[in-house]
């Protein structure tokens, strides 16, 4: 496949990860945002909107506004490009350029969040019983699903 195929298809790859989760959020915004949760599938998804100003799993939402403000928009700002130079720098495979662009635009698409209103905004959490996630949305899901993939990768390369 032609190089420049490669990047178009990269780009869409992360045009629509930021898509989605944009277009998501702003639908949870606008109809469950002061709404009961909703449940589906016996209660194993649960559309539930929340505003998240820490990290994963809400952890520092207590710090004080500056220190959240430093751990969550700038470092993580200095991360995501970071991440966007030694992806491009040391290209190991299209598979990892592809893994890292799903984190980095899931990373970017909370940052947008953060930077325009100070939170994330969270909306869907599954579970079996008493057995919940925490409630995340599909910038989340993007960040978990390139780290997984790097991690898969990694650990094919391991010798058995």
């Amino acid at each position: 496949m032609s190089r420049g195929i490669k990047i178009l298809l990269l780009l869409l790859l992360v045009a629509s990860t930021v898509g989605c989760d944009r277009v998501t959020k702003h639908l949870a915004t606008t109809f469950l945002a002061g709404q009961p949760d909703r449940s589906f599938l016996g209660n194993t998804v649960r559309l539930e909107y929340a505003e998240n100003s820490g990290g994963f799993l809400s952890l520092g939402a207590g710090l004080s506004e500056p220190l959240r403000f430093t751990i969550f928009t700038v470092a993580t700002a200095a991360v995501l490009i970071v991440l966007l130079v030694v992806s491009f720098k040391y290209r190991r495979s299209d598979w990892h350029i592809a893994a890292i662009s799903l984190a980095v635009a899931g990373g970017a698409s909370n940052l947008v969040d953060r930077i325009t209103h100070g939170t994330v905004v969270d909306f869907v959490s599954v579970g079996f019983g008493g057995l919940r996630s925490g409630i995340f949305n599909i910038a989340d899901v993007a960040i978990l699903a390139g780290i997984l993939m790097l991690l898969a990768s990694r650990a094919r390369q391991l010798p058995s």
